[in-house]
């Protein structure tokens, strides 16, 4: 059994985590303040003896014996994000610090979650981990963009000056149950729009491409990757490289749904990336042969039917 902390655990992706790291037959460490997570996405875990639920902010010290950290927490849509941008800078940034510290002085392995937003609004695609990317250090998603992109920085310098064992992901759109109905991501508020027979909303003009990951997947590639030789750190990508316009999910959820929704038209928020798509090459070679096994219909599928529960 190991001791593994989770921060950002009671998130809609570090609740599937902690499930998943229990059931492997671990003692899990909750650490989540409640800013984007919900008791609501972990209560089905209180009841294991193994797993414990600390509330506390990691842009503070924190301290416990653990053998492995998952440094999962910021919020990560651009409604939460941009609500406070300078916490959200803190949690990138003090947050990593504080978590690279902890790891260092219990010579624990970590893994960050980064994103694929430290590709910005990029030239190459599909985007390779060698990209560095094409990010807007002052406009109004660079709190988020440039806090992971020093986060990865700190996590680097950790493992070069201190010979902390560390973890890289990129991670690109991942939707799935516990999401929150209104994070303002695409895949939520078009299934909740949809459930509710209201307009569906698509800001520009439906052209621009996401790549959507279910978040089963997501987990996999996590799990894999903590389990990878300490001699890779990453970064790697972690998501679907199935590509799809706004236009063509917004009809999917349509047809999912059977809604009478209309699909209306909003100007593109400034920074919006036109392209996103990862290139999993390294992933498939350096973890077992991961990629993603649950396709687009599949993936919402089960996200429709976890939003009917809720709404």
């Amino acid at each position: 059994m190991k001791q593994i902390l989770v921060t950002g655990g009671a998130g809609f992706i570090g609740s599937h985590l902690c499930a998943r790291l229990l059931k492997e037959g671990n003692y899990v460490i909750c650490l989540d303040n409640f800013f984007t997570g919900s008791v609501k996405n972990i209560l089905h875990l209180q009841q294991n003896p193994f797993f414990e639920f600390v509330r506390h902010d990691i842009t503070t010290p924190f301290s416990a014996e653990v053998e492995e950290i998952y440094n999962l927490a910021c919020p990560a849509s651009p409604v939460y994000y941009q609500e406070d941008p300078i916490q959200t800078v803190k949690t990138s940034v003090m947050g990593a610090i504080n978590m690279l510290g902890l790891a260092k002085r219990k010579k624990a392995k970590i893994l960050q979650a980064s994103t694929s937003e430290v590709y910005g609004d990029p030239f190459v695609h599909p985007q390779t981990e060698s990209y560095w990317g094409n990010v807007n250090p002052i406009g109004p998603r660079s709190c988020y963009d440039e806090g992971k992109r020093c986060a990865e920085t700190l996590f680097m310098d950790y493992h070069r000056q201190n010979d902390v064992r560390i973890k890289i992901i990129r991670i690109f759109n991942t939707y799935g149950p516990y999401m929150s109905a209104n994070d303002g991501r695409v895949v939520s508020n078009f299934i909740v729009q949809a459930l509710q027979g209201i307009d569906i909303t698509i800001y520009g003009d439906g052209t621009q491409t996401r790549s959507f990951q279910y978040v089963d997947d997501l987990i996999e590639g996590m799990v894999r990757m903590m389990q990878t030789d300490d001699d890779f750190t990453g970064p790697v990508n972690i998501g679907n490289p199935g590509e799809f316009s706004m236009l063509e999910l917004a009809q999917k959820v349509i047809e999912m749904t059977g809604t009478k929704s209309k699909i209306v038209f909003r100007p593109l928020p400034g920074d919006d990336p036109k392209q996103r798509k990862p290139d999993i090459t390294l992933a498939k070679e350096k973890l077992g042969g991961w990629e993603p096994k649950v396709n687009l219909e599949e993936g919402l599928k089960e996200t429709i039917k976890y939003f009917k529960t809720i709404l």
